[in-house]
């Protein structure tokens, strides 16, 4: 998966992480939402009209967060750990 292009055409990084993770690092220009949140914040992000980009710490909670995001009818993607989706964009 190319999440360089996807970034640049306008797709958003969103960061499943709690509040306090994302506080102590995060990919600049993110949206932290946690992932117990991502089902009440789907319909806010499938009216951006853009693809959704996951991260977590290790990619396992960003692949939760991808399915349900899928289900709700958003292109998204799994980026993984924040720290090598960062590296990739």
């Amino acid at each position: 998966m190319d999440y360089k292009t996807l970034v640049q055409q306008g797709a958003l990084v969103v960061d499943v992480r709690s509040a306090q993770e994302f506080a102590a690092g995060h990919i600049p220009g993110s949206i932290n939402i946690p992932l117990d949140q991502i089902n009440a914040k789907a319909d806010m992000l499938l009216k951006k009209g853009k693809p959704v980009i996951t991260c977590c710490r290790s990619g396992s909670r960003s692949g939760m967060a991808e399915g349900m995001l899928r289900s709700a009818g958003i292109d998204a993607y799994n980026g993984g750990s924040w720290e090598s989706l960062k590296q990739k964009i």
